[in-house]
């Protein structure tokens, strides 16, 4: 199957628009796309008309070039019939957002529709989904564009049985500055599963890190994912739901899925390098972040820098519960460290990993230390403990720091409270892709992401 036309379509036909009703999903959609996108679109109600001032298609028949997406949003009865016009129509893809199917019980009507399309080679995403959005392409989500927060263009995509939570997901990617390639929502995957969706973005230029929420999967689906996750030439992250006895009730009436047993799932997800499980919401969008920065691993051999040594010391716990190793720095390396310091905190600073410059270092300072241990083999990535109201910090610092990472080649991420007041020194970071988080926790999941996943 040929996926392009779900991501790049060239024109789409939104199939069940309402002639009276401006909310419906399929009207949504249309006004959504409709000169906002270089798509061309083509409205679809049986009864034609004219829907603001433009020409309604009573029939796919009669719309005048090849329609490479068809988004269909009608009654699940009548789905069926669509996807055969469709295929008689030459219609390349389609995204059915129609709920009603096997999540309600009706599992005939779903295995109709896949039927049709499997005898056809045609590929859908859905039903029961709100189908794709490809930024600069398409959007196929039936959520007002005034509702919607959506991350800046970039390398990850994400893919979820959930749509409610693939649009939270967004608002998070948004929230830290994580850039979007392509979000898929696949309700019942019906037909278009993890495993095909796997195979596409592996092939994309556009994706450099490829996400899942999963709620379950069919029988061999499993097995099957994580093997191909397994030789994905790109870091594959995984959030599992289902994991307790009620998510998988929960998962079951949702997307009729099977959630299956959680611990042996993430037995095996950990035998295989490149799939990262991600415990929970934080981890994901946090191992996202990194791994959209930095396509690379590292053996978790962490250097700490900070000014303040209580943040050091809550920094090493959580490395610790995370399998990262602060290694003490020899005695000559503190020398060479503390050489450099500027006077006021020669003496004062406690150099062993992690560095406390104290709350009297500068710029120069957090400069200096980062840059020696980006030289030492004892330390594989470094953890930036950045308290901006320290009289010596300025905004610049982020931009300097991003700089020594540029020159010396090691990873650097860094914690700095994520207030409106410190946002030039956040984007230092950011804009020179260094991954920034607003809690301890989530700097050493940005370093535990490297950890974790294999190197591309």
């Amino acid at each position: 199957m040929d996926f392009r036309a779900l991501f790049e379509p060239k024109s789409m036909a939104v199939i069940g628009v309402s002639l009276s009703n401006d909310r419906h999903p399929a009207n949504v959609i249309y006004y959504k796309n409709h000169l906002r996108y270089p798509v061309k679109v083509f409205p679809v109600n049986p009864r034609g008309g004219v829907l603001q001032g433009e020409r309604v298609f009573a029939h796919l028949s009669e719309i005048p070039e090849k329609v490479d997406l068809a988004v269909i949003a009608v009654r699940a009865e009548h789905v069926p019939g669509i996807l055969s016009d469709c295929v008689q129509n030459g219609v390349a893809a389609a995204a059915v957002i129609s709920g009603g199917f096997a999540e309600s019980g009706r599992t005939d009507l779903q295995d109709r529709i896949v039927d049709i399309a499997r005898e056809a080679d045609f590929p859908f995403v859905g039903p029961n989904c709100l189908g794709i959005y490809s930024p600069a392409h398409v959007d196929t989500f039936f959520l007002p564009s005034e509702r919607m927060v959506r991350p800046d263009p970039g390398n990850v995509a994400l893919v979820s049985q959930s749509g409610g939570i693939l649009v939270d997901q967004m608002i998070k990617f948004a929230e830290e500055g994580v850039g979007l390639s392509r979000a898929v929502s696949i309700g019942n995957k019906a037909l278009v599963k993890e495993l095909e969706l796997l195979g596409y973005l592996d092939q994309d230029p556009e994706t450099k890190v490829i996400a899942f929420y999963v709620e379950g999967f069919g029988k061999n689906e499993g097995r099957d994912f994580v093997l191909a996750a397994s030789q994905c030439q790109k870091p594959v992250i995984v959030l599992k739901a289902g994991k307790s006895s009620g998510g998988g009730r929960a998962v079951s009436s949702h997307t009729a899925s099977l959630a299956g047993d959680y611990e042996t799932f993430s037995e095996v997800f950990s035998q295989y390098d490149g799939v990262v499980e991600a415990k929970n919401e934080l981890e994901m969008v946090t191992f996202c972040e990194s791994l959209s920065c930095y396509q690379r691993s590292i053996e978790g051999k962490i250097g700490i820098v900070t000014g303040s040594g209580g943040h050091g010391a809550l920094a090493v716990d959580v490395c610790s519960a995370h399998g990262l190793s602060v290694p003490p720095l020899p005695e000559q390396a503190q020398n060479e460290i503390r050489k450099n310091l500027s006077s006021s905190v020669q003496t004062i600073a406690s150099l062993g990993n992690p560095a406390d410059l104290t709350g009297s270092a500068v710029d120069d300072d957090f400069v200096s230390a980062t840059s020696y241990l980006s030289r030492i083999p004892e330390i594989d990535c470094i953890i930036m403990l950045l308290l901006p109201y320290l009289p010596g910090i300025t905004s610049d610092l982020g931009a300097r720091l991003s700089q020594v990472y540029y020159r010396e080649g090691k990873p650097l991420v860094a914690y700095v409270p994520h207030v409106e007041k410190y946002r030039m020194l956040i984007e230092g970071f950011e804009l020179n892709r260094i991954p920034v988080s607003p809690s301890i926790e989530g700097a050493v999941l940005l370093a535990e992401a490297m950890r974790r996943a294999k190197p591309c």
